[in-house]
This record gives structure tokens, sequence and C-alpha cells, in this order.
């Protein structure tokens, strides 16, 4: 059942229609019907037979009550749509420019506040796709950071559906900019993409699908990620995932359909495959909720649905066959998170709490709901998460407010984690305590449901708006009233500017190529400190000249014990100078090194087949570091902004 069978179903006045009538619903979407791009005619309770008919806003011929055709404005029609979708979207655009603009101030110089690593991450991947794009490079593993071991990207969420588009403006700007752009176009696109999707195949109402398009897009849960994760906030494929999840489910060319699904579905596991999952649960446990209300349905809907998602699994296997073998059984694969975020879960009370990143926001208040702020994805604050409740009450009847509200509430549960807990309070255990271990989720972030919850919160908000114009209210009360509930539920969690905080520039020794006269193809350039989940400077270095030099360590998911289908740990082998190095960066003590421990730092950076070591002289705590180098090294050199230790001599020796 689509949602337009549903909305036409379940309206207000279902109970006193009298006559019903077949009428096409609006929108252009191809589910199988008769005429390619129309959707097949559903009942409309509660039209009268005898009533004039509507007009039709894209235009043709309508019957004005006598019986005579008369002319439509189509092509005024038409612009007059246009220009509301260019409005709404212009509005988006706005507000994500709004959300990014003390990024956009500095894209290079500022980062995210608290966390930094996961910027310098994607940014590397972007700096990747520039490879592949120009050098041919494979684009599912790497050796450029971790060498010589390098990292199965497959396995670590590479956005090559994003960074290879995007190629073209990383050559030219940058990746720090690249980033940036990336974020703002996530926001803006997946609200508009929702908008799309809602105004053309769900809602009558334009209003009720800019303020669903307008929550799914600028969430607390969104702007959350949006500082850290380009890859979770573009979302601007799954309205039509949905959409065509639903289609198929009546289609009449399930094969096309299927295929057209599959396509998208690629695309999307190129972007974030752990969104991609959660699409398919959600979608599953919601024509689960359908069914379940109206077993009648599925007499109907099981044979083009069977037909339809053979043809897409075939498709998308097979274009994805080998990247997903990569990535399960390639080099470097991992199998299952690290414990450090398996048990991320959210509080019960997260739900009642105005996210960080908004109007009403208190970073405090938030600090012990959410595993951290980079995570906060259930923050709906006390009005909205009261009003979501209302709205399900006032429309129960339903079939479709049913089915999303066991859907979100399904997914909220979900998302708290191994351990339900209230202010930090421990509580019970979680249903995830036994579907954490199973194939698939046990690479989930559980908290992440609570991004299902956010898009169903968004549905109830747009059903709502549409459902309210047949209140037996006087229009321009109805209108103060509809704007005053969203006012009441919208502004406490109204988007702000992400926080962001300085960092130091790429020293000019890398971005003046002096360090060309060092490395080798096979060589790496060894950054002070030692590139790791907490310490990513490296990286942007690295990113800075398109990966054109190696780099040992880094931030990344690898397998525990370096064995491909151990559990995962991030960054890679154990190293004692990186872990001497980043204490003495953390405290500024400089220790006093034996002959063991520096032979066993020669070790390693033999294994790393480094050229040179390089440490900026602005560092923090530079001169303890320095100090500490020479005890491992000897004495260094200083090039422009950075200290250098040449020690191709000392690393070309045979172990």
């Amino acid at each position: 059942m689509t949602p337009a069978e549903t909305r036409a179903e379940s309206s207000p006045d279902s109970a006193t229609a009298t006559a019903p009538v077949s009428t096409p619903t609006r929108g252009t979407q191809s589910d199988g019907g008769a005429a390619a791009g129309r959707t097949p005619e559903v009942d409309r309770p509660g039209a009268d037979a005898a009533a004039p008919a509507e007009r039709d806003p894209d235009g043709g011929r309508a019957d004005d009550g006598t019986g005579t055709a008369q002319p439509r404005r189509g092509r005024f029609a038409r612009w007059a749509r246009h220009r509301q979708d260019l409005t709404v979207l212009g509005v988006f655009l706005l507000a994500a420019v709004w959300v990014t603009s003390q990024h956009w101030a500095d894209p290079s110089g500022r980062v995210a506040a608290l966390y930094s690593s996961d910027p310098a991450q994607v940014q590397f991947f972007l700096a990747h796709s520039v490879r592949v794009v120009l050098h041919g490079e494979f684009p599912f593993f790497t050796e450029q950071f971790n060498y010589p071991d390098g990292v199965n990207l497959m396995a670590n969420t590479a956005i090559l559906a994003l960074g290879i588009p995007m190629v073209p403006v990383t050559l030219l700007f940058g990746p720090a900019v690249t980033f940036v752009l990336l974020v703002t176009l996530g926001l803006a696109g997946t609200a508009a993409a929702w908008y799309f999707v809602l105004s053309r195949h769900v809602v009558r109402s334009p209003l009720a699908a800019a303020v669903g398009g307008w929550f799914c897009g600028f969430s607390p849960a969104m702007l959350s990620h949006a500082n850290w994760h380009p890859n979770i906030i573009s979302q601007f494929l799954l309205p039509f995932i949905v959409w065509r999840v639903l289609v198929i489910t009546r289609s009449r060319r399930p094969y096309r359909d299927g295929a057209l699904l599959a396509l998208l579905v690629t695309g999307q596991a190129f972007i974030n495959e752990e969104i991609l999952l959660f699409t398919a649960l959600a979608c599953g446990v919601f024509l689960l909720a359908v069914v379940a209300q109206r077993p009648a349905l599925w007499s109907a809907a099981w044979r083009p649905l069977g037909k339809a998602v053979a043809t897409c699994t075939l498709i998308a296997g097979t274009l994805l066959a080998y990247p997903l073998y990569i990535q399960f059984a390639g080099p470097m694969a991992y199998h299952g998170l690290s414990d450090a975020v398996r048990d991320y879960g959210n509080d019960i009370a997260a739900f009642f709490a105005p996210g960080s990143p908004t109007l009403g926001g208190d970073q405090g208040a938030n600090a012990n709901l959410a595993p951290n702020y980079s995570e906060e994805n259930a923050f709906f604050g006390w009005s909205l998460s009261l009003v979501a409740v209302g709205i399900v009450l006032w429309l129960r009847r339903e079939p479709l407010i049913r089915a999303l509200a066991v859907t979100g509430a399904f997914f909220a549960v979900l998302s708290l984690g191994e351990r339900i807990s209230w202010w930090e309070r421990e509580l019970v255990t979680g249903p995830w305590e036994w579907l954490v271990r199973l194939p698939l989720l046990d690479a989930v972030v559980p908290t992440r449901f609570g991004l299902i919850t956010t898009v169903v919160v968004g549905l109830l908000l747009a059903y709502a708006v549409e459902r309210s114009r047949s209140l037996p209210v006087e229009p321009r009360t109805l209108r103060s009233l509809t704007v005053a509930g969203l006012v009441l539920v919208l502004l406490p969690i109204a988007p702000m500017p992400l926080a962001v905080t300085s960092r130091p520039p790429v020293p000019a020794f890398i971005t003046a190529d002096r360090w060309r006269g060092y490395v080798g193809p096979d060589q790496t350039l060894v950054p002070i400190p030692v590139p790791s989940m907490g310490n990513t400077h490296g990286m942007r270095w690295a990113a800075a000249t398109n990966l054109d030099f190696k780099i040992p360590g880094g931030y990344f998911l690898a397998p525990r014990n370096g064995n491909t289908g151990d559990p995962g740990r991030f960054g890679g082998r154990p190293s004692g100078m990186g872990r001497l190095l980043e204490e003495v960066a953390s405290t500024g003590r400089v220790p006093a090194l034996d002959d063991r421990r520096r032979r066993r730092s020669l070790d390693e950076l033999r294994h790393w087949r480094a050229a040179i070591l390089v440490l900026p002289v602005g560092q923090h705590h530079a001169e303890p570091l320095r100090r500490t180098v020479e005890q491992l090294v000897g004495p260094g050199r200083r090039e422009l902004d950075v200290w250098v230790w040449d020690v191709r001599a000392l690393t070309d020796r045979p172990a």
C-alpha cells in the first residue's frame, strides 16, 4: 500500500463519504501504472461524483462544472509550482549556509569544536578520490596511510560516491573546502529530497511537505553529525529509496522498478552503508506494520514485491559483489565494531532535551545524555516529543500513522543500546543486547537508530499539517494555529551555526613541496606525533598534497590483531614509538630513554621505511617532543616552519 492510498483511504472525512470516485494522485512517480509517470488510480473517499473536477496544477483542460471543457492556465500553474519549489529549496540552502557559516569563514583554519579527528579522516578520503580519478588508484584499499599494512577503505566509509564527483572542487580548492561544501549540500540536499518526495507523492499541502523536509534535513540529529560526518547527513537518496520500495508493492513493471531501486541502493552503498541498512530495516518494519493491520494487502503485494526485490538483489548484488568482498574478506577487513563504540546508546532523557547545536540547546546539560556530541541522535525537546505523541493519538485511526508510530518507537527502543538508562541511571537490559552479535548488526552503532525515529517524526509533522486543513476551523484561525504550533515545536530546536575552533595550518614545508627532496615513492614521511585517533594533523598534511606521500599510522578501523576477520579497533598495530611521542605531546615531560627503547624505535622506523621525521615548530609541546626525538635518532635541522630529521641512513640499513 502506497502513502497515496493510505492518504485517501484514511482521510478524516471518509466516514461520511457516499460516492467515492477514482482520481489520479498528484505527482510523477512511476509505479507500473498504465501511463508512464502516473500513479494508478486510487479511491478518494469524500469526493462527490457530481462535484466539479479539480484544477490540475500541471495544466491541461478541466471540467468547469457545466460540462464544458475550459483551457487551463497550465504554463502559469507550472511556473507558480516551480517558483514555490525554488523558494523552498532556497530557504533550505540558506539555512545550510547559516549552519556552516563559521566553517565557511575559514575552511582550512577551522574545524569542529571538541573533536577534529573525523574531519581529517574525511579529508584524507576526499584526497584518495582524487588519486582514484587522476592516477587510477585502486578505490577500495590504500597504503598511503598506515603504511605498510594499509587500510581497507570499503570497511572505513571512503565516501567514493561523494568524493569522486567532487574531485574538481578538491583539486581547485583543497579537501577542506570540499568537506564544508559536502556538509552544506548534505543538509540542504536531504531536506530538498524529502520535500520533493513528500510534495509529489505523499501530501498535497506544500507547507506540510516543507515542514517534513525541513525536519528531516535540519533535525538536531543531523546538526550533530554535520560537524563530523558528511557521509551520514548526505541522505538525499533515502527518500527516493523509500518511495521506490513502496512503489514496488503495487508495481505492474516490477523488473524495471527493481532495477531502478538497485541503482539507488548501489549509490547509497558508496555514501554510507550503515544508513542504507537502517533504511532497509525501517522499510521492513513499516511494511510489516501495515500488513499486520491489513493482511489482505499481502495477497496483492507479494508477487510484484518478490519480483522487484529479486531483480534489485541480482543487479545491486552484481554491482557490489567485488567491493563487498574486499570489505568483508579483503586485506585489513574486520568483523564487528570496536568495543569503544559497540555499546553507544541513547539515554531516555535525551528524547526530551534539545540538541546542543540548536537555539534551545545546552551543551553542558547534554553532556551525559549521548555518547558524545557527534552522536546526539535523539534530541527532540519536550514540546516536539509531546506533540509527536499527540499526533499519533489524534490520527490513530489511520493505518499509515499507526505503522509510522510502530516504526519510530521500535527503533527508538533499539537506539537505547544494551543498557536502558534514565539520566545515567541504568534501568533494565535493552533488546539490543540480543541483537548486537548478529551479522551486519555487529557493525552498527545503536545510538544511530535514532536517525530512523527522526525521519518518522518528520513524516508525522508533515501528515499533521496536511490533516489540519480538514479541521472545522475558520481558515484564518486555522493558519494562525498551524503557525503557532510549528513555532512551538520547531523554534526550540532551530539550527544554530556549528561550533568551531582553530587548528594549526598545514606547514609550509609541506605546501611548498620541500618534503619531495627527501621522500621516495616507497618511503614514508613520519609526522610528530605519529598519526593516530587523537593526532590527525599528519593526515591533513598528506591530504593537502593529494596523498603524494605515505604516512604510518592514522585514524581508521582495522582488525584488532592485524588479521583479517578479527573484531575492529581504531588504528593499526600498536606502536611503542607512537605511544611514547603521544605521551610527551600531552604531558610535556621528556623521558630518559635507554638503548633498548632506541633500538625498538629504530625497528619501527625501518618497518615504516621512514625517510624523514617532521615536527612543526608551532606544535603543542614542540620543545619536549624535539628533545625526545633527538634521543631516538640524533639532532634535527630546522627547515622553514618545521624540525626535520633525515633518517634514511638509519632506516636503509638491514634490520
